[in-house]
């Protein structure tokens, strides 16, 4: 798990050492009142701080790194992302995005690193995805169990309202062994929708979720995040 953490940093420290004519690098910063991650909270109904930065070529092929704080109830206060995938299009209409997340806590009493690979198609204002658990820590569940069993699909809509103002709709589908793991149930939903308005200063957000998770209720989360060129 380290190794694939230092990996993915080599390739994107020797990317940006020398860019190509061909190459972007681009950086993020937001906050959000609540991070939901597949629906459910990472920071215990509390704000989130969060950035990153991303190397992309013209190729498709892109490597980045994302951070935010989490609570987990536990010594775990951050959540560092490294990824790196190729994206592309086929035709004007039909898009594809191949890519590994690995998911890293680096100050966690336990070992819950894990990552997956994920496959997601679009087509215009229509986009579906299936992400795979390939590996992950000891603890992230425990024997009989099985610690890489996880799938989660996705189906996802965004209408353009205006130029600047967005609706989306979002679903997904958990399954398999971490769940149970996790939740102490063999599957559940996630859906939400949201409004996003571009703006000269930023992207500022309005979303509403909930899960049929038992005892889970629906959040409303108010989210801002602005993007530059580097």
């Amino acid at each position: 798990m380290k190794q694939a953490v230092s990996t993915l940093t080599l390739i994107a420290s020797t990317m940006l050492l020398s860019l190509p004519a061909s190459a972007a690098v681009s950086g993020n910063i937001g906050a959000t009142s609540n991070y939901l991650w597949r629906g459910v909270s990472q920071t215990d109904d509390s704000v989130a701080v969060q950035g990153g930065i991303d190397y992309e070529h013209d190729s498709g092929f892109y490597v980045g790194g994302w951070a935010s704080n989490v609570d987990f109830s536990d010594s775990t206060t951050f959540e560092l992302d490294l990824y790196a995938g190729f994206a592309g299009t086929l035709g004007e209409d039909f898009g594809y995005d191949v890519y590994y997340l690995y998911y890293a806590y680096p100050d966690s009493d336990g070992s819950i690193d894990l990552g997956e690979v994920s496959l997601g198609l679009s087509y215009k204002w229509l986009s579906v995805s299936y992400s795979h658990l390939v590996n992950a820590g000891d603890d992230v569940a425990t024997e009989p169990l099985s610690n890489t069993d996880m799938g989660y699909f996705t189906v996802d809509v965004s209408i353009p309202l205006s130029d600047t103002l967005s609706l989306n709709g979002h679903y997904g589908y958990s399954r398999g062994d971490v769940i149970t793991a996790w939740y102490d149930t063999e599957n559940y939903s996630d859906y939400s929708i949201s409004l996003a308005k571009d703006t000269d200063f930023g992207t500022i957000s309005f979303l509403v979720g909930d899960t049929d998770l038992a005892d889970d209720d629906p959040k409303l989360v108010l989210g801002y995040s602005y993007s530059f060129d580097l």
